[in-house]
């Protein structure tokens, strides 16, 4: 069984450089305790909270099934977590670790790695397979927003 995520993570403020505790969960969506400036919401989910973490979530989700072994995955992730910085307040990153979910992995039919996937109130609107730049992805990620 995979170890217990922390229930918070803390992430530094990109406007004032000031760390934040960032719950995994919630109504609302994080803001810097110093400047209020939204924060990007990054989290780890697996098979025991995906539906609490991404499903449950208040705004829209983009998840990203990856796996420690695959070299696309750690390409495309400072890519994602620049997209989740510049949408901070309007998207919520959430990772899954395919080898350490794989209920989730299979019911999102994910075959390869990293595949992602865009969640709006827990039904998916958009998904992608393969590694791109944090343009490309900021791109298909607002598509997925406005349809």
């Amino acid at each position: 069984m995979p170890p217990k995520v922390a229930e918070s993570s803390v992430v530094r403020c990109p406007h004032c450089g000031r760390n934040n505790r960032v719950p995994r969960t919630g109504a609302g969506v994080p803001r810097c305790g110093e400047c209020r400036e939204s924060l990007p919401w990054v989290v780890d989910a697996g098979d025991e909270d995906f539906a609490e973490v991404a499903e449950a979530a208040p705004i829209p989700v983009v998840v990203d099934f990856w796996a420690s072994w695959c070299g696309p995955c750690r390409m495309v992730s400072p890519a994602l977590h620049q997209v989740a910085t510049e949408l901070a307040g309007r998207i919520k990153l959430v990772k899954v670790n395919i080898d350490e979910a794989p209920e989730t992995s299979r019911r999102f039919g994910v075959q390869a790695v990293p595949t992602l996937v865009v969640m709006k109130q827990g039904k998916v609107v958009a998904r992608r397979a393969g590694a791109a730049p944090a343009p490309v992805l900021r791109e298909w990620v607002g598509d997925a927003l406005a349809g």
